[in-house]
C-alpha cells in the first residue's frame, strides 16, 4: 500500500522501447464494462469493530459493487511462530461470504520468526521470509480455511518495500513456490503476482519487475498479473504528456500480448488528507480526491484491465501514515464522503453496465477534450468528457439530452433547435440521450 506518486519516474520499459505517445484523447473501451465484476475496492476489514466493517459493507453493497481485495499481515495474524490469530479474520471472511462477495486475498510482510533480517540491522517486516517455503505453507493454509476467497495474490509491492532491497529473482521464486503451494490445496482458485507499485519499476534495478517475471516464465505459469498505477494527476503525473494512458496502454499491451490472459490494477486511488507534512502527493482534499477518482475511473474502463481495486473502502486509523489515513471513500464511522457520494451518482447514472460506443458529432471541441462515449442495455447513450481549457462545445446532432454533473450531483435538461451547447469543466460531466 505504497503511494508514492512523487517518487521520481523511471521510464523503465519492457524491451528497449520508449513509452509510446497517445494520439488524441478520443478514447474507446475494449470491450463492455459491467461494474460490479470490473470495479472492487481494497478493504481492511478485520482492523474495525463488526459494528463499523458492517456499515462499511452496507455502503459498498450500496454501490453495486461486490468485487474485494483484503490485506493479511503475517505478522499480525503470527505474531509468535505457531501461534496463529485468526478470530477477527474469521468472523470477517465469514461476513464476506454472506454478503456474496468476490475476494481477492493477499499475504504480506514476514512474521517476526520467519524474516530474512541481517544480523545488526532494526527489525523489518519488509525483509523477505529466510524460508519461502514457510510462507508458501502459511497462505496455503489459508486458502484451505477460506474457501470463500475467489483469488489469492502473493505478497505485495515487492520492487519497492523489500530490504534490503528488491530481488525481482527472489520474488520469482517465492511466487512460484507459493502457487504451487496454494494450487496444490486448492487447484481451481487463481493466482495472482503481487501488485506491483507504479509500472513495477524498481529502486535500484533497472527495467520493470513485470518484465523480470516474464523473462522467468510469468505467461506460462497461468499467474493473473497486478500493478499500481498511482500518478499525481488522472492523466498521469505529467497530464499534458498523458503519461497514464501511455505507460498503462503499453505495459497490459505488453504483458497480453505475451500471453498474461489476466491484468489486474489491485490498487488505484487519491488520498483526502489536508494536513501535516505532504507525503508524495499534493493536498487536494475531499473535492479534489472525488474529481480525480471519477476521471481516472473513466479512463480505466477504456483501457485493457480485466479488473480494477480502488484504494480504499475505508479511511484508517492513526495506525497509517497521515496521508494513508485519507484514502477512504467513507470515513472512520462508515459516512460517505464527497467521493462515494460522486461515485455513486456515477454508477447509477451509466447504469450496471456499458457497451462501447462512438462520441457524438461535435463543434468548436478544444484540444484537450477528453471523450469517451458507451451505450446501455436500454440503447441510452452516455458522454463521459472533461476539458481543462474549453468552456463549452457544440453538439449538433442532438436536439435534447440531459446533463449530469457527478460532483455536485445535478442533472440538467438541454435542448436546442440547431444542436446543443454544452459547458465544459474540469471535472468528469455525463451527457445522455
Amino acid at each position: 500500500m505504497s503511494r508514492r506518486s512523487g517518487l521520481p519516474v523511471l521510464l523503465a520499459t519492457l524491451a528497449v522501447l520508449a513509452w509510446p505517445a497517445l494520439a488524441d484523447n478520443t478514447l474507446r473501451g475494449p470491450r463492455p464494462v459491467v461494474w460490479k465484476d470490473f470495479l472492487g475496492v481494497n478493504a481492511q476489514f478485520q482492523y474495525f469493530a463488526p459494528s463499523v466493517y458492517q456499515e462499511q459493507m452496507d455502503r459498498l453493497d450500496a454501490l453495486g459493487l461486490n468485487w474485494v481485495r483484503l490485506s493479511i499481515h503475517w505478522a499480525m495474524i503470527e505474531p509468535v511462530e505457531n501461534s496463529l490469530q485468526l478470530d477477527s479474520l474469521d468472523a470477517v471472511m465469514s461476513a464476506m461470504q454472506s454478503r456474496h462477495y468476490n475476494i481477492l486475498a493477499y499475504m504480506v510482510g514476514s512474521a517476526p520468526f520467519a524474516a530474512n533480517v541481517p544480523a545488526g540491522a532494526a527489525p523489518s517486516d519488509q525483509y523477505p521470509p529466510k524460508d519461502f517455503n514457510v510462507f508458501a505453507q502459511r497462505m496455503q493454509m489459508l486458502a484451505q480455511r477460506y474457501p470463500q476467497v475467489n483469488t489469492w495474490q502473493v505478497w505485495n509491492e515487492p520492487n519497492i518495500v523489500w530490504l534490503p532491497k528488491e530481488d525481482p529473482s527472489a520474488y520469482d521464486q517465492l511466487l512460484s513456490t507459493t502457487s504451487t503451494a496454494i494450487r496444490a490445496a486448492v487447484p481451481d482458485k487463481p493466482v495472482a503476482t503481487a501488485g506491483m507499485a507504479y509500472y513495477s519499476q524498481m529502486r535500484s534495478t533497472p527495467g520493470l519487475m513485470l518484465e523480470n517475471l516474464l523473462q522467468q516464465g510469468l505467461a506460462g505459469d497461468n499467474l493473473i498479473a497486478a500493478y499500481h498505477p498511482y500518478s499525481e494527476y488522472p492523466e498521469g503525473d505529467d497530464p499534458a504528456a498523458k503519461d497514464f494512458l501511455s505507460r498503462g496502454n503499453f505495459l497490459n499491451s505488453a504483458l497480453h500480448g505475451k500471453g498474461v490472459k489476466q491484468v489486474w490494477a489491485t490498487e488505484w486511488g487519491w488520498s483526502s488528507y489536508t494536513t501535516g507534512v505532504p507525503e508524495m502527493q499534493a493536498m487536494i482534499g475531499t473535492s479534489g480526491q472525488a474529481d480525480y477518482t471519477l476521471r481516472r475511473l473513466a479512463l480505466m474502463a477504456t483501457m485493457d484491465y480485466q479488473r480494477i481495486f480502488l484504494f480504499n473502502l475505508s479511511d484508517l486509523d492513526a495506525r497509517a501514515t497521515n496521508r494513508d489515513q485519507s484514502y477512504g471513500l467513507v470515513d472512520l464511522s462508515g459516512e460517505p464522503k464527497p467521493v462515494y457520494n460522486a461515485l455513486k451518482y456515477f454508477l447509477d447514472t451509466t447504469g450496471p453496465s456499458l457497451a462501447p460506443d462512438d462520441p457524438p458529432t461535435l463543434s468548436n471541441a478544444p484540444d484537450d477534450l477528453y471523450s469517451m462515449a458507451w451505450t446501455r442495455p436500454d440503447g441510452s447513450h452516455v458522454w463521459m468528457f472533461w476539458s481543462a481549457s474549453g468552456s463549452s462545445l457544440q453538439v449538433p446532432g442532438l436536439n435534447a439530452a440531459t446533463l449530469h454533473d457527478p460532483l455536485a450531483g445535478t442533472r440538467t435538461d438541454l435542448s436546442g433547435q440547431q444542436g446543443l451547447n454544452v459547458p465544459l469543466k474540469t471535472s468528469l460531466q455525463l451527457l445522455v440521450w
